[in-house]
């Protein structure tokens, strides 16, 4: 498929990701990622319980899915450099979203210090996937560093106020040669078509599918949204015009 997503050389099968945060249970999480048809699926180290099977969030992960765990909670890079080993020794593989977030209130990235994890993490051999405020100089360090990825906020963490961040986040996507992931803040399907619209590669959300009254049916409604919004980028959408233009000539009608 000549438009498909591919990362560090892997073929993805969706571009909507889905966190696992915050859900009821795990039962009902599974249940979303299978009706999102989500073939990346962010894990935080600390729900990963090997030695309890019954409680182990992986259990619940369908075996198709990339299991890209998440470095939540780590305040500098040694302590998301540390996180990411771990998980790779508990069975995550090497894909790994770095969050380092020292900021309680707002709870927003530290992008000095997430390049230098992403600079380890890229040489020790994962699939480094970098959480970050929107900045271009900071995203060429990333692809520098060896990232897979960016992604750039769209509003601070589990707000659901969309794109706040959309005119940043189009520069990334016009100069970086990597895939843009939208990563935070996106609170409705309509966002996550808008982000897609403007050319990113894929959205991740976790919150407005999580604690939706029903999970299941919205993380469907956020999948089909990233396929519109992806249809239309590819399209070529329409561009505004500040003035009226008629959808059907009206000379040689009237006399």
């Amino acid at each position: 498929m000549a438009n498909q997503l591919i990362i560090a050389g892997q073929p993805v099968r969706s571009r909507f990701f889905l966190g696992t945060g915050k859900f009821a249970s795990y039962k009902i999480m599974q249940e979303a990622i299978v009706s999102s048809g989500a073939h990346i699926v962010t894990v935080a180290l600390r729900r990963i319980d090997p030695q309890a099977k019954d409680d182990n969030i992986l259990e619940y992960i369908p075996k198709d899915c990339i299991v890209m765990a998440n470095t939540s909670g780590a305040r500098d890079a040694q302590e998301a450099i540390r996180v990411a080993r771990l998980a790779r020794a508990l069975g995550c593989g090497n894909w790994i979203k770095i969050e380092v977030i020292p900021d309680n209130k707002y709870l927003l990235p530290d992008n000095a210090q997430t390049i230098l994890a992403a600079e380890v993490l890229a040489k020790e051999g994962f699939i480094v996937m970098p959480y970050v405020n929107p900045d271009l100089a900071d995203a060429r360090r990333l692809r520098d560093a060896g990232a897979a990825s960016i992604m750039p906020l769209g509003a601070p963490i589990g707000t659901n106020k969309g794109l706040r961040t959309r005119e940043l986040i189009k520069i990334l996507i016009e100069e970086i040669e990597l895939p843009i992931v939208v990563d935070a803040g996106i609170g409705r399907p309509s966002h996550a078509a808008q982000a897609m619209e403007i050319g990113a590669a894929a959205v991740l959300v976790n919150t407005a599918v999580a604690t939706s009254d029903d999970p299941i049916l919205i993380a469907r409604a956020f999948s089909l949204a990233v396929e519109a919004g992806r249809l239309a980028y590819e399209s070529g959408v329409s561009p505004i015009k500040e003035s009226a233009r008629a959808s059907s000539p009206l000379t040689g009608f009237l006399r």
